[in-house]
């Protein structure tokens, strides 16, 4: 099991999370054939995979403004659990838990 939570900037509260059972790849972007869809100017239609990998998870960007994680760009990488990565420089910023 692998949950995805959006984190609001100024709020405590999530205002959204996915939870994902039995999927080995998870697909985030601006296009409704996503997993899960962020509607924000600065995420690509197809932004990031997060993809299942023994004996965790990695996220692999795929978007044109890039993925961060702690403020560097990322192409690939492997994910502990509590993890936050940003889409794009100023982009929205999601959790993942596992």
């Amino acid at each position: 099991m692998i949950t995805l939570t959006l984190i609001h900037p100024q709020e405590t509260l999530p205002p959204q999370s996915w939870t994902f059972f039995d999927e080995p790849i998870i697909r985030i972007g601006r296009a409704s054939d996503n997993h899960v869809v962020i509607y924000s100017a600065v995420v690509s239609r197809h932004h990031v995979e997060v993809r299942r990998v023994t004996p965790g998870w990695e996220i692999v960007s795929l978007g044109a403004n890039g993925t961060y994680i702690n403020g560097e760009k990322i192409l690939q990488s492997g994910v502990s659990d509590g993890i936050i990565f940003r889409l794009a420089r100023s982009g929205p910023q999601l959790q993942i838990r596992y």
